[in-house]
């Protein structure tokens, strides 16, 4: 005769909960197993993983690519600033004579003389702590074409010059082919320790 189902217990409360609660404990463990997948997940899953690293890994290696040619042409244009610099702007401690030669050796090419000596002026300029502008203003006679010379001369000069401003006066004799111009030449100047200003 086979086991008779103890009905009494099924009706005692405290088995019925104890039932729900070990069928709720176990879908938990299933769903948890099936969401986690912690014992390693399958072969696809591995796979899209390694994919993804390895897109994040080629992005990540793109930018330090990217970075490493920013820095690159930073580094060349500073380069490049201090050679301009160099080239073209004046030296605090020789600007002066360096303007001063300059225009003599341009007026002596162009057959002009210069009529009285040179005034400087110092001005900062904006946004710099280290250039200044400065302005040579200088007397020359001559003829026009010798004259035309001379601001041609000025141009090519391996300085950086800037003839601002021209004022000609008339021939002193009627007739006459001599001319007298007072220019406005600016300068550059790099001066890092102040001295200049």
């Amino acid at each position: 005769m086979p086991k008779s189902f103890n009905l009494a217990a099924v009706k005692d409360p405290r088995v019925v909960m104890r039932v729900i609660i070990g069928t709720l404990l176990a879908a938990n463990l299933a769903a948890a197993v099936i969401t986690f997948k912690p014992f390693g997940g399958s072969a696809t899953d591995l796979r899209e993983q390694a994919e993804r690293g390895m897109a994040q890994l080629s992005q990540l290696q793109a930018r330090l690519a990217t970075s490493k040619q920013l820095v690159e042409k930073v580094q060349k244009a500073r380069r490049d600033e201090d050679q301009f610099l160099a080239t073209y702007f004046m030296d605090v401690r020789t600007h002066s004579t360096t303007i001063v030669e300059e225009l003599t050796r341009a007026a002596a090419q162009a057959g002009i003389k210069q009529l009285g000596t040179a005034q400087f002026n110092r001005d900062p300029i904006e946004g710099s702590d280290s250039l200044v502008m400065m302005s040579a203003q200088a007397g020359f006679e001559g003829t026009y074409a010798n004259l035309t010379k001379f601001v041609n001369l000025l141009d090519k000069s391996p300085r950086f010059l800037i003839i601002e401003s021209m004022q000609a006066a008339a021939p002193q004799a009627q007739g006459g082919q001599t001319l007298s111009v007072t220019f406005k030449i600016d300068a550059f100047v790099k001066d890092s320790t102040g001295a200049a200003l």
